[in-house]
């Protein structure tokens, strides 16, 4: 297929289709209306059904059942929206049902603003909702990435039986970049799901639950839980590491759109002298700890820098530990750090700032 210049929310939204995805439930909120928008009108020209909820809890309920069914399946919100289906969520994941959620960030506390932000990170990563499950979690930086991710994130939900959330931000999702659909998958050709709800005509009932009322049977299901966490963390972290080619004087720490903005001051900070590189985190739940660790073994400072107050910061701090300080550089509130304010920050760290 030939590339085709597209905003990020429709080109995730037509990623979906690509991935076999013949299902959409959600309810609009800016920055990602235009996610919905598409698909009500592509939705229907490849057999599918969009249906707009009459809110976010419900439509979080309408994904658990189709899920069940063993159909592909997905919705899109922001952080109030996503906030509303996190109940919906923690079922989804209690049951072992895949989904996959993608959220366009949106500057918060409360209704906050429509503008740009990574404020939602600690809410993606940390569960979100209750009990003991996680979500595994996907930054893309670029348009090409939203739309490769996206079909990914069907097959990783498949493969895991578990909830898969993209991540992205205000920016991502009303940009336009060429993009390429790089498969396209039927869904009577995708893989059979035998635990499904199809009907038990001629086998044993297949039972969906998340409901443990017997204490052991509980426990042994959460272990269960994190036995696959650790299976994603093994098999699953992933991340870039660009300019990293030895040791460096600054090493930049961000995902997603502000990776992308680190780049820019990396390639002034050479020009004048200073040896920058940048580790971005693709996968923010499970975290490529190990690596950054490493990475960060071989810098003499550490630049954190995000859309928020700080909050993968605290992952930033966990896995380099002791070794050494983490600085930080944040805006918040739909603003946007410039690479000339990034380069000013990596120069006081330097010692050759003013």
């Amino acid at each position: 297929m030939a590339k085709k210049l597209m905003k990020g929310c429709e080109a995730i939204g037509e990623a979906a289709v690509q991935a076999g995805c013949r299902l959409f439930f959600g309810y609009p909120i800016t920055p990602q209306n235009e996610i919905p928008e598409y698909l009500a009108a592509r939705l229907p020209q490849v057999g599918g059904t969009f249906v707009q909820a009459e809110s976010e809890v419900a439509a979080s309920n309408m994904l658990y059942g189709a899920a069940g069914a063993g159909c592909r399946c997905f919705t899109s919100s922001s952080g109030p929206g996503i906030s509303l289906m996190q109940e919906g969520i923690s079922y989804i994941a209690g049951a072992e049902l895949p989904v996959v959620f993608v959220n366009i960030m949106r500057g918060g506390p409360g209704l906050g603003g429509i503008l740009p932000s990574q404020s939602d990170y600690f809410q993606a990563v940390k569960g979100g909702g209750h009990g003991d499950y996680r979500c595994l979690v996907l930054a893309p930086s670029t348009v090409q990435e939203a739309a490769d991710l996206v079909q990914e994130a069907f097959d990783l939900a498949d493969k895991y039986r578990n909830p898969v959330m993209i991540l992205g931000d205000g920016i991502m999702g009303q940009m336009m970049e060429p993009v390429e659909f790089k498969r396209s998958i039927r869904p009577e050709d995708l893989p059979s799901k035998p635990w499904a709800t199809t009907g038990a005509k001629g086998r044993a009932p297949n039972i969906i639950n998340s409901l443990h009322l017997a204490p052991e049977s509980l426990e042994a299901h959460n272990w269960k839980l994190q036995r696959k966490y650790q299976a994603m963390a093994q098999h699953d972290c992933r991340h870039e590491a660009w300019g990293l080619d030895g040791e460096v004087d600054v090493l930049f720490v961000a995902y997603g759109t502000v990776a992308r903005i680190c780049k820019t001051a990396i390639d002034t900070l050479r020009e004048r002298g200073v040896k920058a590189g940048l580790f971005r985190p693709i996968s923010l739940f499970p975290y490529p700890g190990d690596a950054l660790a490493q990475a960060a073994a071989r810098a003499k400072h550490v630049l954190v820098s995000e859309l928020s107050c700080g909050q993968m910061l605290e992952d930033v701090r966990y896995h380099v530990a002791n070794r050494q300080s983490v600085a930080f550089y944040g805006r918040v509130g739909g603003m946007i750090m410039t690479p000339e304010e990034l380069v000013a920050e990596a120069l006081k760290l330097t010692g050759r700032g003013a």
